[in-house]
């Protein structure tokens, strides 16, 4: 580890962000675990999670935190800073809806939003002031390889990547005069629960419509299942956390996208695109920064 750093993880009461949470304060680091309600239904994870801070000596402290919940982001953010300079924000709370897209219901989508877009939307904006008042700090969003393609049963789950990737790159380029870097992960599958507690469709009558296609839902998820069952490597969640890790302790400049995990061509896709993206950045830089103007 080069530095000590103060970090802010969302969604650390279980899978990736636990396993994380975990792994960085166990690197050195003093790491902030967000979570819901720590007081009532992860009253189990918060004292586990205590626990195990004491007995290894570890700079690891449950957070109460509803990355939906204004307010809660403002104070989360401003409780961290008073204390020490905020270093990292992680935003890594997600759910993953599977189902036909026709059939979830426009509250549905928005609750979807509510968390994996406008939640990272939330905290960054209320990290950013202080971040760019010390001209420094990283910013590490969870993509998912769903945020690169449009998956049949998915479509809800990947437009909100796709709104994360999008929003991401846009920070990423106005950021990095100012010394802070915004960068995304795009892990694969893994074995975490958020197959175990997928959202499903609730329009149970654009579901009938469907015939037995309705029915990919289950089929999808029981080889997913399967999939991490059997493949206890490649889908092991712990890879996704390592790779988190290596980028908090990485020196020099960011590579703006990691893929974790199968590459299910992501790889490729990120390849491909990135010299198109570079070259329209290229272009439009001297007009955004004033070079145009001023030169």
């Amino acid at each position: 580890m080069t530095d000590k750093k103060t970090i802010l993880i969302t969604g650390a009461s279980r899978g990736i962000g636990l396993l994380t949470a975990h792994a960085l304060a166990a690197n050195g680091h003093t790491v902030y675990a967000g979570m819901r309600d720590i007081a009532g239904r992860n009253e189990k994870a918060t004292a586990q999670m205590r626990t195990k801070a004491q007995a290894e000596g570890l700079d690891l402290f449950p957070l109460e935190l509803d990355v939906s919940n204004e307010d809660a982001c403002q104070t989360a953010i401003a409780e961290i800073e008073a204390r020490a300079h905020l270093d990292v924000l992680i935003n890594n709370a997600g759910v993953m809806p599977v189902g036909l897209t026709e059939a979830f219901s426009m509250e549905q989508t928005m609750d979807v939003f509510d968390v994996n877009v406008y939640g990272i939307m939330r905290l960054t904006r209320a990290a950013l002031p202080a971040m760019r008042a010390r001209q420094s700090g990283l910013i590490i969003n969870l993509s998912s390889s769903a945020g690169r393609f449009g998956m049949p049963f998915f479509g809800i789950y990947c437009a909100s990547k796709w709104a994360v990737e999008a929003y991401s790159e846009a920070l990423h380029n106005e950021l990095e005069t100012l010394g802070i870097e915004c960068v995304l992960v795009e892990p694969s599958g893994h074995g975490t629960d958020l197959v175990n507690t997928a959202p499903a469709p609730e329009d149970t009558m654009r579901l009938s419509a469907y015939g037995d296609l309705a029915a990919g839902r289950e089929r999808l998820l029981v080889m997913f299942e399967d999939m991490f069952e059997t493949d206890l490597t490649g889908t092991d969640a712990n890879n996704v956390a390592n790779a988190i890790s290596e980028l908090v302790d990485m020196s020099g400049r960011r590579p703006i996208r990691v893929q974790v995990g199968h590459d299910m061509g992501v790889s490729a896709v990120n390849d491909a695109v990135a010299p198109i993206q570079a070259k329209l950045i290229e272009m439009l830089k001297p007009v955004y920064s004033g070079e145009v103007a001023n030169g």
